[in-house]
This record gives structure tokens, C-alpha cells and sequence, in this order.
């Protein structure tokens, strides 16, 4: 892939499943005789373990591979707001892994890690049993500062303010909340700032669920209370807004009255430093660090996220033991399903050339995010990133942003795209 393609020609390669080969995921040669008793356990089956899991089976099917992941059926945060605003189902955003299991031979246990000893290899289980390892990937996703917000905290979050942001139970009590709303209520969704999952995800929320609120209760509102001056794809969402949902959605940002300074969930309401603001519904979205099992782990470090070798993955505190996902810190890499399952494919092959007794090479990465507004109306923003002597960084020209005065049938034809990107990666990674 040249360092000049295109945004246009950029989602057509992710579109039609092309760009993992374009970036060589995917096309490590092996060398014969691979050691057949090497061990990783893979702890987390969403975007980036599940990836990691497959592609060191396909690179080198000698390799043992655990795959750790309690869930039986893992719901997915990408396309989980497409259940919000009514156009997909929660069992259209369902995965399972038999494919891993009795296609690509993965172990795969349902199970939780409670505890890792670095020095002795292995992994505590809930259930007891301890599994062996040689490599370790880690990739556990998010968790939540709940206790940032005063008046906040799990509890609330299950029961009356969720925060919808692992996808599952918490989309289904705020789907259920917005299906119960009266005409001309009042939706609060509340960003949290940055760095946090999915950058562009709290804005296609706003939109989609503003799409559903204009089929079936046209006289409601929304209001987005935001912990940051600026977010993702700001332009392209406020024309989109203006034009599908003229007057329905209202932003400010921190400095304006966005930022939230505490909760009452007894009385649904918020207060800001400019006061207080009553809702039907709120949306409160918290802080977040990385998942329990990498502070476990002793894998994160003052920050709330894990560093790591941007060559292998491998984390900078505990050799031996790679971080992928959500919870590293991956230099200019935002924090999204994409970006965790191509660092799934590059931690595979640093890997599977590490028992072949050969040093990773540098990586090339990428990145895209899909948005909906509309049904017919998607935006987007893609990225390739190289490693310099600054970690990971984007390679400039490459990728970019849905155009500001892209017409309707490029607006429709990225909504395509989207639909696309799904499906391909939803195969990539568990079909």
C-alpha cells in the first residue's frame, strides 16, 4: 500500500477485505520445524484476542493456544448504537467462537483469569485451575473510574444511569429506556474525556439514537454534556445533525457546561458547573483505564493503561506477557475494535517469529472507524500508522476523513461501507 492512497480507495480495501494483505497481516512465512510445544494463552476473546488467537493458529498451527473468555457470546461495541436507534438486533452483533474452537483448533475456555504469576508462567483461573503458558497476550478491554463522578457507581450504572459502553445487558437496559420514553423527554448523553474507547462511538450514539427518536417521538431532545472542548469527526457530525436532526441535538463542551460534577440518579438529574440539568434518560459514559486483570497483572502503569513494545506488543513491565487492545498505549492508535484486532494479526506474528527464534519486525498498522448518522448517511476516518523513534505514528496522506462536501451518494455509499466493514471483520475474527 502506497504511503498516497486515497480515503476513497482506503475503504474500499477495508470493504472487500483486502487490506490485511495490502498491509502484510497475514503473509509471515514459516520456517519448518516449528517448535509444536510452545504455549500462549490468549486472555480476552473480543477484537483483539480473538484476533491474536486465530492468526497464531493460521501462522503456525503448532502452537498451542488457550483462549480465555468468560462469555459464552460476546456482543460487540462497534455496531451496538446501530441497536439504539433500531437498525440492528442484539443477536446481529452476537459472536461465538466455535469457529476458533473446532475449525483453528483454539482452546477455548469459558472462564475468568483471577490472577497471573509472571514468573512461574501461569494463570489462576476462577474456577481453580492453572494453565501454562510460554507467551502471554493480554487484552481485557475497559474498565470504568466510576468513583470520578461522585454520585456514580456501578450499581447506578446497571440499574438507572448506564453507560452502555461494553455492549451486552447495560444496550439493552438503555435500548429499554429510550423505548419507554415519552414524547418530548429528554435524552442526556454524557462523553467522558479522552483517551477512552472508541473516540467517534458517544456522537454516533447522539445520532442514531436521534434517528429513532424522530420515527417514534419527534418532540423529544437530546443533550450531549461533554468532558472535552472537541471530539472526533466534529464537523462531519454537526453538518449531519443540522441537516437530519435540525434543532434535536444540542452539544457543549466541558468549558460551556459540559463537564459533570456530579450525579443524583434518585432524582435523574446531573450537575454542571453551570448548574443543573433534569433528565428522562442519562446516558453517563465515565472515565476509563484499563481492564481489572492487567492492574492484576501489575501491567499498567501511572497513566491507567499498559505500555508496550510497539514492535511486539510485549509489555514494558512484565517480559514475557503482551498487551493488545483497548488497555495499551499504542502511541497515535486510538483505542477501537479495528485497531485492537490488527494489533492482534502483528503480536501473532511477533510471536510465532520469537519461537522460530527471530526478532519481530516493525509492524504496519491501521486503523478505521465508521459512523452512522442516518440510515443512508455514514462518515468515516482511517489511518495507517508506521513505528519511527517516536513509537507509532500516522503515515501522513494515507487514509483520512469522509470529505465536508461529500455528496449524497458518497455519504449513502459510506453508509455501505460500514454494513461491509462489519460483516468482514466479524468474519476475519470469529468466522
Amino acid at each position: 500500500m502506497g504511503q498516497n492512497i486515497s480515503r476513497r480507495d482506503f475503504s474500499k480495501l477495508l470493504f472487500t477485505g483486502a487490506a490485511g494483505s495490502a498491509l502484510g497481516i497475514g503473509a509471515f512465512p514459516l520456517r519448518a520445524g516449528a517448535a509444536a510445544s510452545k504455549r500462549v494463552v490468549v486472555v480476552g476473546g473480543g477484537f483483539g484476542g480473538a484476533s491474536a488467537a486465530k492468526y497464531l493458529k493460521k501462522l503456525d498451527p503448532s502452537i498451542s493456544v488457550t483462549l480465555i473468555e468468560p462469555k459464552a457470546v460476546f456482543y460487540t461495541c462497534p455496531f451496538s448504537n446501530w441497536v439504539l436507534g433500531g437498525l440492528k438486533t442484539m443477536q446481529e452483533i452476537a459472536q461465538k467462537y466455535a469457529v476458533l474452537k473446532n475449525r483453528y483448533k483454539v482452546d477455548v475456555l469459558a472462564d475468568t483469569v483471577v490472577s497471573v504469576d509472571g514468573v512461574k508462567s501461569t494463570v489462576r483461573l476462577k474456577s481453580g485451575k492453572v494453565v501454562g503458558y510460554d507467551r502471554l497476550i493480554v487484552s481485557p478491554g475497559i474498565d470504568f473510574n466510576f468513583e470520578a463522578i461522585e454520585g456514580y457507581s456501578r450499581k447506578v450504572a446497571e440499574s438507572v444511569m448506564p453507560h452502555a459502553y461494553e455492549a451486552g445487558p447495560q444496550t439493552v437496559l438503555l435500548q429499554k429506556q429510550l423505548h419507554s420514553l415519552k414524547d418530548g423527554g429528554k435524552v442526556i448523553i454524557c462523553p467522558p474525556a479522552n483517551p477512552f474507547r472508541c473516540p467517534p462511538g458517544p456522537y454516533e450514539r447522539a445520532s442514531l439514537i436521534a434517528h429513532y427518536l424522530k420515527e417514534n417521538k419527534p418532540k423529544s431532545r437530546i443533550l450531549i454534556l461533554d468532558a472535552k472542548e472537541k471530539f472526533s469527526k466534529q464537523a462531519l457530525f454537526t453538518k449531519g445533525w443540522e441537516r437530519l436532526y435540525p434543532g434535536m441535538i444540542e452539544w457543549r463542551s466541558a468549558s460551556t457546561g459540559g463537564r459533570i460534577l456530579n450525579v443524583d440518579s434518585s432524582a435523574m438529574r446531573v450537575t454542571t458547573e453551570f448548574g443543573i440539568e433534569k433528565g428522562d434518560v442519562i446516558n453517563l459514559i465515565p472515565p476509563q483505564k484499563a481492564g481489572k486483570i492487567a492492574f492484576d497483572a501489575g501491567l499498567v502503569d501511572s497513566s491507567g493503561w499498559c505500555p508496550v513494545n510497539p514492535v511486539s506488543f510485549e509489555s514494558l513491565i512484565q517480559p514475557g506477557i503482551h498487551v493488545i487492545g483497548d488497555a495499551c498505549t499504542a502511541g497515535a492508535m486510538p483505542k477501537s475494535g479495528f485497531a485492537a484486532s490488527s494489533q492482534g494479526k502483528v503480536t501473532a506474528a511477533a510471536i510465532a517469529r520469537l519461537f522460530r527464534g527471530e526478532v519481530p519486525v516493525a509492524p504496519s498498522l491501521v486503523n478505521t472507524c465508521y459512523s452512522l448518522i442516518g440510515p443512508g448517511y455514514g462518515i468515516s476516518v482511517a489511518a495507517v500508522y508506521k513505528l519511527t523513534a517516536d513509537g507509532i505514528v500516522s503515515i501522513k496522506g494515507a487514509g483520512g476523513l469522509t470529505p465536508m462536501d461529500a455528496d449524497d451518494d458518497q455519504l449513502s455509499e459510506e453508509a455501505t461501507f460500514a454494513r461491509g466493514w462489519y460483516n468482514n471483520i466479524a468474519q476475519d475474527i470469529w468466522g
